[in-house]
C-alpha cells in the first residue's frame, strides 16, 4: 500500500445500487495492490436484519463490483465480547477499503464512543486507505450529526449531537447531510435528509459559525482525495456546499479544490462560477453538451413529472412517465451505459410508486381522477406484454399494487380497481 494519504468518499444514498458500481471500482483501484475491503455493520447494529444487510454488501461486491468483501462486526458496544471487539478492530486495521452505510447515525456514534474505532478510521486514511461513509454513516463523519429518526419520527426538538469530527481532523469543518434532494414525502417536503426546508433552516441556525454544510444528493458521491487536495463529484446528482446562507453547487463530474470546503475563498482562475439568486454553480468543463445527455433527459422528465404533481395534472404525470420509458428504451438501443439504464429504470419505478403517495392524499374522487393516468399505464403494461418484456410488465403491476391499485387480467383486457373497493 502507498504511504500517501487516502480518500474519504461520502455517498448521499445508493451505495448498493447500479449507480455506485463504477465509483466503488474507481476507489478500490486508487488504493493500489490487492485491497482488502471491509463492511462495518455498526450503524444498523440495532436492527434485527443487521446480518442480512452485511450479507447484502458482500453479495453486491461479489456480483457487481467483482471484489471480495469481509465484515467487521461491531453491532453494539454493550453486547460485543472483548474477543469480538478486538477481532473487529484488527479487521479494520488491516483494511484498505472500509464501507459503512445505512442505519442510525446517532446509534453508530454512541457505539463507537470510547472505542478505538474513530482513531482507526483516521490512521487508516493517513496510511492511504479509503473510508466510504454512505447514507446514515455519512452523517457521522462531521463535527456534528443530525438525529434524523429522533426528529423526523419521534418528534424531538430540533438539535444536533456530537459527531466523530473525522473531517475536522483533516481540516474540513463540516457537517454532512445525505438525501439532500429526497422527495419521498410526495405532498410534504422531505429534502435535506427528511427535515424539509423549515426545519433545516432552523437547524442551520444552531450550527457554530465556522461550520459549513455539505449536502449530498441521492445516488451521488463526493470523493475527497486528501493527498491531492481535490474533491470530485460522481453519480447522477450534485453536491451542495452551504455557508452563511449561500450555496455553491458542484455538478456531476466536477473536480474542485478542498480549500473551498475549508472555508477559503474561490481563487480567480480555479473554475468558472455562475451566480444567480445567491447560489454559485460550478460550471464543469468536463461535461460538454450535457443538455443532450441521457441523464439530462431523465432529469428533465422527472422535472416534468414534478410539475404535474404541483398542478395536480394526472395527464402530465402520465406523459412524463411514458416519456421516461421512451428515453430508457432509446438509451438501450443507443448502447447507453448499462449502469445508467438500470438506474433510470429504477427511477421510473420510483415515480410510479410516488403516485401511490399522491393518491392516498387526494381529496377528490380518486377513481375519476386516476382513470386517465391508469389507462395509459395499463396500455404501457400491455405493450410490455406484447414485446414479451414480462419482468417489466410484472414490475409495473407490482408498483401499482404497492400504490393501492389492483390490476386484474381478464379475457377482455386488463382491469384495475382501488384496493378495498368494489368498483
Amino acid at each position: 500500500m502507498s504511504s500517501k494519504k487516502g480518500k474519504i468518499a461520502l455517498m448521499g444514498s445508493g451505495e448498493f445500487t447500479a449507480t455506485m458500481v463504477e465509483v466503488h471500482k474507481e476507489l478500490l483501484g486508487s488504493t493500489g495492490g490487492s485491497p482488502r475491503a471491509v463492511f462495518l455493520d455498526t450503524p444498523a447494529g440495532f436492527e434485527l436484519n443487521a446480518d442480512e444487510l452485511a450479507q447484502r454488501a458482500i453479495r453486491y461486491f461479489h456480483d457487481r463490483v467483482r471484489h471480495p468483501m469481509s465484515v467487521a462486526s461491531f453491532k453494539s458496544g454493550k453486547t460485543v465480547s472483548a474477543y469480538e471487539a478486538e477481532k473487529a478492530y484488527r479487521t479494520l486495521r488491516e483494511a484498505h477499503y472500509i464501507l459503512m452505510g445505512p442505519g442510525s447515525p446517532t446509534y453508530a456514534v454512541s457505539q463507537w464512543h470510547d472505542t478505538p474505532i474513530p482513531d482507526i478510521f483516521i490512521q487508516r486514511i493517513e496510511d492511504g486507505a479509503c473510508l466510504v461513509a454512505a447514507s446514515a454513516a455519512a452523517l457521522t463523519v462531521g463535527r456534528l450529526t443530525l438525529p434524523v429518526y429522533e426528529i423526523y419520527k419521534v418528534g424531538q426538538d430540533l438539535h444536533w449531537v456530537e459527531g466523530l469530527a473525522l473531517l475536522d481532523h483533516f481540516g474540513l469543518p463540516l457537517v454532512v447531510i445525505p438525501h439532500w434532494n429526497n422527495s419521498e414525502g410526495g405532498t410534504h417536503d422531505t429534502r435535506f435528509c427528511y427535515m424539509g426546508e423549515r426545519r433545516f433552516l432552523e437547524l442551520e441556525s444552531l450550527l457554530p459559525p465556522d461550520v459549513s454544510i455539505l449536502g449530498l444528493d441521492e445516488h451521488t458521491a463526493c470523493l475527497l482525495d486528501l493527498e491531492t487536495g481535490e474533491g470530485t463529484v460522481r453519480g447522477i446528482g450534485r453536491v451542495t456546499l452551504r455557508r452563511n446562507g449561500r450555496e455553491i453547487l458542484f455538478e456531476r463530474g466536477l473536480s474542485f479544490s478542498l480549500d473551498l470546503l475549508r472555508g477559503d475563498k474561490i481563487r480567480d482562475g480555479d473554475r468558472q462560477w455562475l451566480e444567480r439568486d445567491g447560489v454559485a454553480t460550478a460550471l464543469s468543463e468536463e461535461i460538454p453538451g450535457e443538455a443532450g445527455s441521457f441523464w439530462y433527459q431523465v432529469q428533465a422528465t422527472e422535472a416534468a413529472f414534478e410539475k404535474g404533481v404541483e398542478s395536480h395534472n394526472s395527464g402530465n404525470m402520465a406523459s412524463a412517465l411514458l416519456e421516461l420509458d421512451r428515453i430508457v428504451w432509446k438509451g438501450q438501443q443507443d448502447l447507453e451505459d448499462p449502469e445508467f439504464i438500470a438506474q433510470a429504470r429504477e427511477r421510473f419505478r420510483e415515480l410510479v410508486v410516488r403516485l401511490g403517495s399522491i393518491m392516498e392524499n387526494s381529496v377528490a374522487d380518486r377513481s375519476e381522477c386516476l382513470a386517465p393516468l391508469l389507462e395509459r399505464l395499463l396500455l404501457l403494461r400491455e405493450r410490455y406484454r406484447r414485446e414479451k418484456k414480462w419482468s417489466d410488465a410484472d414490475l409495473l403491476r407490482d408498483c401499482l399494487h404497492d400504490s393501492g391499485i389492483v390490476v386484474e387480467d381478464t379475457p377482455w383486457g386488463a382491469r384495475w380497481k382501488l384496493q378495498n373497493s368494489d368498483g
